[in-house]
């Protein structure tokens, strides 16, 4: 009799459906500023790096809050935190809607960040409410819908920038969002918090996160070349001591928001590593392509609106889709160091190829596809290795290390293609010359011939020291499928079930 009283209610389907519309609505949110960057930089007067700026400032506050919404839905239950981190990305969107420039846009990006710390609560919400054999059909769905939403976000800002403005991009998604956490606020039923004592690391939350902003800053303000070799000195400074006291106070905490013992650990560096390498490929290339398409045809440029840039790129998010489960499979047939290996040479070859040809705009749509797929094969294919690498209790911590470092590449990407499109910049017309987008080509095909030259190092090691290792029977390279949709979504997905089992 008690335990039937105990027994948590079973989410109905209207409830599992108002968790879906939440997660579509915001993957549109986020993925609108993609397409309509070059729209922003014009209507706001800014530059590339002030553009990559806008585009990677929900990604780092993302990665950054995820762990911690994590930990206090343990701490608190799933819907509680949920319907206040929705209340946070609400406002976010509202105001990143009404801003009138730039510092107001980048304070809603801070807070839109907060929608990504969802996915793991939605993941303790469905394991509270549903059998074991349907929590890992929910989870697929809610992250399907959450990538469904980014395509949707991509091809839906061009329509809402051109026949509307670029302001009802984030004002319309964000109503969506509200009118779904009302829904989810009626029809899920509350779950009680399964971890009563656990400590939350808030220094080390907010020490990491003044070392990403400081990091951030110096980025902007370094590749613009207005920066002073005194105050850049000084800006690497602080990120030296705020990254210093975080390793301190991590290393002294009961509960650390990241085990950095975990990265001592040669699958786990070498995992790392070669995430950071791969994403930085990804986020140059997520940088220059839709520059490129913006520039007004005369000579290289194709004079694309936000609209046609975003039935340009929609192929490649297609392909990032679908990367991620023959990540998973190859992972586990081949080995996450050669599905790594592969996946570079590919990248490598597109981005050369690209240097040599970009005049027309199906070369620009085919290597977003190919890059695009290559990158979530092989982030997919490291997080299965690295997670197979690490003790059960440990899965958690693993995953969430990558997720951290997928982050950090791509914005360093984007950051190092903006300097590049910057000091390549034509003062006549403000616009990047042709050798830029050239130059920054063939850079992010060098970054991907150094990320198959570090996958064979890493192989080799690993192989050397295999026979004095006495847990070598489990290699990093038999990973296991994972079941996601997106690197990142997946990355917080897969560290989430790994923490709370």
């Amino acid at each position: 009799m008690s335990d039937t009283l105990l027994r948590p209610p079973r989410l109905r389907r209207p409830a599992i459906a108002a968790l879906g519309v939440l997660a579509l609505a915001l993957g549109a949110l986020q993925s609108v500023v993609e397409p309509a960057l070059p729209l922003l930089q014009r209507e706001l007067g800014l530059g590339p790096s002030e553009g990559a700026l806008v585009a990677n400032t929900l990604l780092v506050t993302g990665a950054v809050l995820t762990p911690v919404a994590g930990k206090l839905g343990d701490r608190y239950g799933g819907k509680r935190v949920l319907l206040r981190l929705m209340a946070v990305v609400a406002a976010g969107g509202l105001l990143a809607g009404l801003a009138p420039g730039l510092p107001l846009l980048l304070l809603g990006q801070v807070l839109q960040g907060a929608m990504v710390g969802v996915l793991p609560l939605s993941f303790i919400l469905v394991r509270a409410h549903l059998p074991a054999g349907r929590t890992q059909a929910a989870i697929g769905l809610v992250v399907a819908l959450f990538t469904g939403g980014g395509m949707l976000g991509m091809l839906g800002a061009g329509l809402i920038a051109d026949h509307l403005s670029w302001h009802w991009m984030f004002v319309l998604p964000t109503l969506v969002v509200v009118a779904a956490t009302v829904l989810v606020a009626r029809l899920m039923p509350s779950d009680a918090p399964v971890r009563h004592d656990e400590r939350i690391d808030w220094p080390g939350v907010v020490l990491l996160s003044a070392t990403l902003l400081a990091f951030m800053l110096g980025l902007v303000l370094l590749t613009g070349g207005g920066l002073p070799p005194l105050a850049a000195g000084a800006l690497l400074a602080l990120v030296a001591v705020l990254a210093t006291a975080w390793v301190r106070v991590e290393r002294r905490a009961v509960s650390p928001m990241v085990d950095l013992r975990m990265l001592a650990r040669p699958a786990m560096w070498q995992a790392c590593l070669l995430t950071l390498l791969v994403t930085v490929t990804l986020g140059m290339v997520t940088l220059l392509l839709p520059q490129l398409l913006a520039v007004p045809g005369d000579g290289y440029g194709f004079d694309a609106d936000t609209t046609d840039i975003g039935l340009y790129l929609l192929p490649g998010a297609i392909a990032g889709a679908m990367s991620d489960a023959v990540g998973g499979v190859a992972a586990r047939r081949f080995g996450a160091r050669a599905v790594v290996a592969v996946a570079a040479l590919a990248t490598a070859a597109t981005m050369f190829a690209l240097a040599a040809q970009h005049d027309a705009a199906w070369q620009l749509a085919l290597a977003k596809t190919l890059t695009a797929f290559a990158a979530g094969i092989a982030t997919t294919a490291l997080l299965a290795g690295a997670a197979t690498a690490v003790d059960p209790g440990d899965t958690g911590i693993a995953t969430g290390l990558l997720v951290v470092t997928r982050v950090i590449g791509v914005v360093v990407g984007a950051q190092i293609a903006g300097g590049l499109l910057a000091a390549g910049t034509d003062a006549g017309t403000g616009l990047p010359a042709e050798a830029a987008f050239t130059t920054g080509f063939a850079v992010t095909g060098v970054a991907a011939a150094l990320g198959l030259f570090l996958a064979r190092a890493a192989k080799g090691t690993r192989a050397s020291r295999s026979a004095h290792t006495a847990d070598s029977a489990q290699p990093v390279d038999s990973a296991q499928p994972v079941d996601s949709a997106h690197p990142v979504e997946s990355a917080h997905a897969t560290a989430k079930e790994g923490t709370r089992s």
